[in-house]
């Protein structure tokens, strides 16, 4: 099975997803949730990162890291380095919109796609047209 990552600037932001997706899929996929700084300021923390990285490495095959920012993904990057080369090989840095992509690859991840089948997906999201009200 496929883990997730969700790192946010803002951890109301990571939460919020991390719920969404849970819901949409009856809490089958473990997913992880990491956001803000001490002090419940805006920003990201490598070592909270990588304790997230670590628990949803011990639920799952492999782990897709979804981002809000560039910032937030460059930390998940240091934080994936800080693992063992065995680890490292387990995890992605997905290129897909937060919310979307999150929920899109909960539920990919809920039937046992693969991880690449399930960041394709999570990828795709944000080109589903949003009907005019």
């Amino acid at each position: 099975m496929v883990g997730l990552v969700i790192v946010s600037h803002s951890a109301k932001i990571a939460e919020g997803t991390r719920e969404f997706a849970l819901e949409m899929v009856k809490g089958v996929v473990p997913i992880y949730a990491v956001g803000g700084v001490e002090g419940d300021r805006l920003g990201t923390d490598v070592t909270k990162i990588l304790e997230a990285l670590q628990a949803a490495l011990a639920e799952a095959d492999d782990v897709l890291v979804l981002g809000d920012l560039g910032s937030s993904l460059l930390g998940a990057r240091t934080a994936i380095e800080l693992l063992d080369e065995r680890a490292r090989q387990r995890v992605r840095i997905s290129q897909a919109a937060l919310v979307e992509g999150a929920v899109i690859a909960a539920i990919e991840a809920s039937v046992g796609k693969s991880r690449d089948e399930v960041e394709a997906a999570a990828r795709q999201a944000v080109s589903v047209v949003k009907s005019a009200l």
